[in-house]
């Protein structure tokens, strides 16, 4: 299992076109990335700029295809339009509920 979490602090006039941007982007990820085990966007409360993003993969080599879609590299290639800063963190998952186990 391969994860991260991903922090978006927005633009106050841009947050409603990069949300477009990230629901065209998962319905993609939804219908063409069986590695994508989840792929999970938030808000978060208190903080309307702020979006959080959880993502999980079988593996490093479906995050490396999740990389090389081309819905992948035109929400890489237009957010930075929305997103004030960034912020990536890669996981190593410890003790879980409802995803596979640990390698």
């Amino acid at each position: 299992m391969f994860a991260l979490v991903v922090r978006f602090d927005l633009h106050a006039d841009r947050a409603a076109k990069f949300d477009e941007l990230v629901a065209s982007t998962v319905a993609s990820i939804l219908e063409k990335e069986p590695g994508t085990l989840v792929y999970a966007t938030h808000r978060v409360e208190g903080e309307p700029l702020t979006r959080i993003f959880y993502e999980v993969y079988r593996d490093r080599a479906a995050f490396d295809e999740h990389e090389r879609q081309p819905h992948t590299l035109r929400f890489l290639s237009e957010r930075d339009q929305y997103v004030a800063t960034a912020r990536v963190e890669f996981l190593t998952p410890a003790a879980t509920k409802g995803l596979p186990a640990g390698e």
